[in-house]
């Protein structure tokens, strides 16, 4: 037996279905007309940023992006065509592989950034009353724990 949602559910299971898609898509948008970036690029050169040293291993890279190991490599890939990352051997065993920010991926991603927080500020901090704000994150963070499990 179907346990089909309520009119309620349903119209707010649509209406984070609807807001996350158009906000994703205006956020990858902008990064792609202002600074050439996808929005999942962007998040790559984030992560590397905060990474001790601006460099992590790519399966902890592909990790925490929630990418396959080869789908990140590809992604990877173009950013270092790009000059925004170099892929290293690592030095304690020699068969890993590291992603590392290149100077030019960091001043990319210091260009990017107030642009892309303005986006995030304008079209969701700013808009969301704090309380919801608060109870969004909280329902996304156990979400994430669900599919961690």
């Amino acid at each position: 037996m179907t346990d089909w949602l309520d009119s309620e559910q349903q119209r707010n299971w649509r209406a984070f279905i609807e807001g996350s898609v158009r906000f994703i898509d205006l956020l990858d948008r902008r990064l792609r007309e202002e600074h050439g970036l996808s929005l999942a690029e962007y998040e790559l050169l984030v992560r590397l940023s905060e990474a001790p040293g601006r460099s992590m291993r790519m399966a902890d890279l592909a990790k925490s992006a929630y990418y396959s190991r080869s789908r990140l490599s590809h992604r990877v890939g173009g950013l270092e065509t790009r000059g925004l990352v170099r892929r290293e051997s690592t030095a304690d065993d020699g068969r890993g592989v590291r992603a590392r920010l290149t100077d030019e991926g960091h001043e990319t991603l210091l260009r990017a950034a107030p642009d892309n927080l303005r986006t995030v500020r304008e079209h969701f901090v700013d808009v969301i009353p704090p309380e919801d704000l608060q109870a969004v994150g909280r329902a996304m963070r156990a979400v994430a724990t669900r599919l961690d499990q």
